[in-house]
């Protein structure tokens, strides 16, 4: 217990020299360069020797003008139709004595479809003939007797004028005998019928359509700015849902004359090979209507454009006075085609041009310099660029290249064999 009063004494000595220490350190005189430190203003940094350092650069991000192949197109969705399409109709009345095909069967031009019931026809036909065959001998006996002077002229002129009108009866009942026969008005395809032997048909009645599809259409519309760039014997990609992955090409065949005053657009009719007969009229197509290709088209970021009212510009950066020193360069362009993330430049830029493709807030004149931070990378969801030199050949991976072939999924092509002969679409140009 001695010892309690000994204990508080150091303690409370401890506590006050601490206490002393700390008010000498927080007090004590500052040196010369501590005064020049804390009188210098706010941002600026110490150079070695004491002296202040420059306002550093602002820092950019850039990417390269590259060379890739561009294809300018435009996007449209249309249907299939037939080259040919024709529903079969009896012009006159009767009923179908035979029905000489089969739904879904290739019929040849010509060939005989539906036969009605021609009894009363042939009949008038038969009677026709026996009508001519008289008036024939009156005619040459009367041309013997006048040749004799046994009749007058007259008469040799009344038989010729009854013959001519027996010959006429018989073309009328033989014409009336061939409206009982449908015969094909071209090769094609039939479709199901909606009447069977037996059946009564009045004319104009539905009997099967008769589809030609060894060439298709696809009629489509574009916006009527593109009038001046779509033109006869282009291409077109056509994609389609009820083929997912398979792509054909189309031939530009007609273009409407006409503008829809309602909705500003064109008609176009494109034709589509269709010898192996996987499309159907009526599919619904989505078509990519091709104008032209660039080999060599220069393109950079979309984040690299600076609008500017009616004009465009990009900043450039370029080499500065000082070695490894860069400074920007505000340059008018004009731009081209557009694609998701890339815009072509058609004037105002050169390939391996560096632009400015984030932080032209931060350059505050023409001319300043700025600090590189590195190379844009592609963003994700970007498609990476190809350079001309390696770009796809023709027959590759180009959307009017790949026509007819499937997707890249690592089976095993579909064996269809190639149709033979000519295109029949190129058939249709000619």
């Amino acid at each position: 217990m001695a010892f309690k009063p000994l204990y508080t004494t150091v303690a409370v000595i401890g506590i006050a020299a601490a206490s002393g220490a700390a008010w000498w350190y927080q007090n004590k005189p500052l040196s010369k360069n501590q005064d020049a430190v804390l009188d210098k203003p706010l941002g600026t940094a110490s150079a070695p020797g004491g002296a202040a350092s420059a306002p550093r650069a602002p820092s950019v991000e850039v990417a390269k003008v590259e060379v890739m192949k561009l294809t300018d197109d435009a996007q449209a969705v249309g249907n299939l139709r037939s080259r040919q399409g024709v529903v079969i109709r009896p012009e006159i009345g009767g009923r179908v004595a035979q029905l000489n095909f089969k739904d879904g069967d290739r019929v040849k031009k010509g060939q005989l479809l539906v036969q009605l019931d021609d009894q009363l026809p042939r009949a008038q036909m038969a009677q026709s003939q026996a009508e001519l065959s008289i008036a024939q001998t009156v005619h040459k006996r009367n041309q013997e007797l006048a040749a004799q002077n046994f009749i007058s002229a007259s008469t040799v002129d009344s038989s010729a004028s009854a013959l001519e009108v027996a010959q006429a009866k018989l073309a009328l009942s033989k014409a009336t005998a061939e409206r009982y026969k449908i015969l094909a008005p071209f090769d094609g395809m039939t479709g199901i019928r909606t009447v069977n032997p037996g059946d009564y048909l009045k004319d104009g009645a539905d009997i099967v359509n008769i589809e030609d599809i060894d060439a298709v259409f696809v009629d489509f519309r574009l916006p009527e700015r593109f009038l001046t760039k779509i033109r006869k014997g282009q291409k077109a990609s056509v994609d389609l849902d009820a083929l997912p992955g398979r792509k054909f090409v189309a031939f530009i065949q007609a273009i409407d004359p006409l503008i829809d005053a309602n909705g500003r657009s064109v008609g176009v009719r494109g034709c589509i090979d269709n010898r192996q007969l996987q499309l159907r009229p009526g599919m619904f197509a989505r078509v990519t209507a091709v104008f032209g290709e660039r080999e060599r088209a220069l393109v950079v970021p979309e984040e690299a454009i600076v609008p500017q009212g009616q004009k465009a510009f990009v900043i450039k950066v370029v080499d500065g006075p000082e070695k490894d020193s860069k400074i920007s360069q505000r340059v008018e362009v004009k731009v081209g085609i557009r694609r998701p993330g890339r815009v072509e430049i058609l004037e105002g830029l050169s390939p391996d041009d560096m632009v400015v493709v984030a932080g032209q807030q931060r350059l505050q004149k023409d001319g300043g310099t700025v600090r590189v931070l590195e190379l844009t990378r592609a963003r994700p969801g970007t498609p990476a660029p190809q350079n001309a030199a390696s770009a796809p050949q023709a027959g590759a991976s180009s959307p009017v290249a790949m026509i007819g072939k499937p997707p890249a999924t690592g089976k095993p092509a579909n064996p269809t064999k190639a149709p033979e002969g000519p295109n029949p679409c190129l058939a249709l140009k000619s």
